[in-house]
């Protein structure tokens, strides 16, 4: 007999937990689609040359390969054999393996906006809440299978984009009555700082830096660019760039005070007295002001916060990049995302300018159970139980079942004549809130009688009065 399980990282889902995350989809697609934004779905499957190469030497491990068809094949066996050491390393090996399952849904809608791009009217506005699978050591709020709910323009440079989809993080997340900051910085600041430290080819390893500093603080940050051979004066730089405080306005103001008369001599004409190109004064002249721009459209909100060390791991991002959280909760990002101006062009279909968001459910989810901030009816598969008393009930209980059914309540019929005790005791696991009885005194006077299981109270009422009772009590 083979013991049952599930495998590693993945969940079974019961009807509370189901309801609970429908609930969160629903909110979701409401507010995507009350901006505009249009369902997409892609395949669980895509072509290993799709994916590969786009998330990095890492991500390339973490990709689950699908084995081709027909490989217990002997003449086929022996050639996988020796091939599976390289596959298992990330490489490809088109007689072994060619698809894979999505990794992410931004590189499918890329994929899918590079295929039809002639056809599409932009700017083209998606939504797509898929699930996505990764070969990660699983841990508390990380599995192998999760899902993603992504909201994404292309074919348009407008920082009204930008504006739009803050405006539909804060929405999300007061309809879901969380507390939320969403942190926001500009890929081109960062730029900036990079150039200043010696040239572009120091970003990655800044930003990969900095992008720790809320989980290892700044000491730690200081040792692993010390490691990467970071000289003391462009330690120095970073140092007084992660110590730029203040409001929004003030951290601009601070970083625009680096931009004086001509914008020649700036960021490490301030800092450390030496010249910095004019490009470099350019580049964070675009970051500011792009980052000034989004943070006027929400001039009250206490959620919205400039964080200058926010870099966000994704290299393909190249404007306003996004993350949030939830506040006094020590749980990571619920979400994160931004601008990325030629995605397509890594399906040879190049100047597609794009910005997006994503949510991560399982995290929110977790937030919002440990808050309680799930709405109590939302555990009601029905609202009303039927008794089952026997053949002599069934027919004027079936009917008044469609009634309800037609009227849009939720009502279910009891399979099998038992005793009360066991019809109650299914209700009350359940959390059905009403249970209706149709025995043969209830026939003989034409009235059901409806019980309210959280208070105890018992009423009689008319078969054709049910329907009005029923819309009345679930208002």
């Amino acid at each position: 007999m083979t013991r049952p399980g599930l495998p590693q990282g993945t969940r079974d889902f019961g009807a509370e937990t189901v309801h609970k995350r429908e609930f969160i989809f629903h909110t979701i697609r409401t507010v995507f689609e009350l901006y505009g934004y249009e369902p997409l779905e892609t395949p669980a499957l895509e072509n290993l040359e799709t994916l590969l190469g786009k998330y990095g030497e890492e991500g390339d491990k973490l990709l689950f390969k699908i084995l081709n068809n027909g490989l217990d094949h002997s003449s086929k066996k022996d050639s996988a054999l020796a091939e599976f050491e390289k596959i298992l390393e990330g490489k490809n090996n088109r007689q072994i393996t060619e698809r894979a399952l999505r990794y992410d849904l931004t590189i499918p809608f890329a994929r899918y906006v590079a295929m039809h791009h002639k056809e599409i009217s932009f700017p083209f506005k998606r939504y797509q809440i898929q699930p996505v699978w990764r070969a990660d050591r699983p841990q508390k709020g990380r599995y192998r299978e999760f899902y993603q709910c992504d909201a994404d323009v292309v074919g348009s440079q407008s920082l009204l984009n930008e504006v739009e989809l803050t405006q539909i993080y804060l929405e999300v997340f007061q309809r879901l009555g969380m507390d939320v900051e969403l942190r926001i910085n500009h890929r081109k600041i960062l730029a900036a700082l990079a150039n200043a430290c010696g040239g572009s080819s120091q970003l990655i390893s800044i930003t990969t830096a900095i992008d720790k500093l809320d989980k290892v603080g700044p000491d730690k940050v200081i040792q692993e660019l010390k490691e990467k051979n970071f000289t003391a004066s462009q330690i120095s730089i970073v140092k007084q760039y992660l110590g730029i405080q203040g409001s929004n306005q003030e951290k601009l103001e601070q970083l625009a005070s680096i931009l004086h008369a001509g914008m020649v001599s700036g960021f490490n004409n301030k800092i450390t007295g030496t010249n910095l190109p004019a490009q470099n004064d350019s580049s964070l002249l675009e970051g500011i002001r792009d980052t000034r721009y989004l943070l006027d459209f929400f001039p009250n909100s206490n959620n919205l916060v400039l964080d200058l060390s926010l870099a966000r791991g994704l290299n393909y991002y190249t404007g306003i990049i996004f993350e949030i959280g939830a506040r006094n909760m020590e749980i990571g990002s619920i979400g994160g995302g931004g601008r990325y101006d030629d995605l397509t062009g890594l399906f040879g279909v190049p100047n597609i300018p794009g910005v997006g968001i994503s949510f991560g459910v399982d995290r929110i989810f977790d937030v919002m159970e440990e808050l309680k901030l799930f709405p109590d009816s939302l555990h009601h598969a029905a609202e009303f139980l039927f008794f089952n008393l026997g053949p002599e009930s069934l027919a004027k209980t079936f009917e008044l079942i469609q009634s309800l059914h037609k009227a849009g309540v939720r009502c279910e019929l009891f399979p099998d004549q038992s005793k009360f005790d066991k019809q109650f005791k299914y209700a009350e696991k359940k959390r059905i809130p009403y249970v209706v009885i149709i025995g043969s005194e209830e026939l003989k006077t034409g009235t059901a009688k409806i019980k309210n299981l959280s208070t105890g109270v018992q009423e009689e009422c008319e078969f054709e009065e049910v329907v009005r009772y029923a819309l009345r009590v679930n208002r």
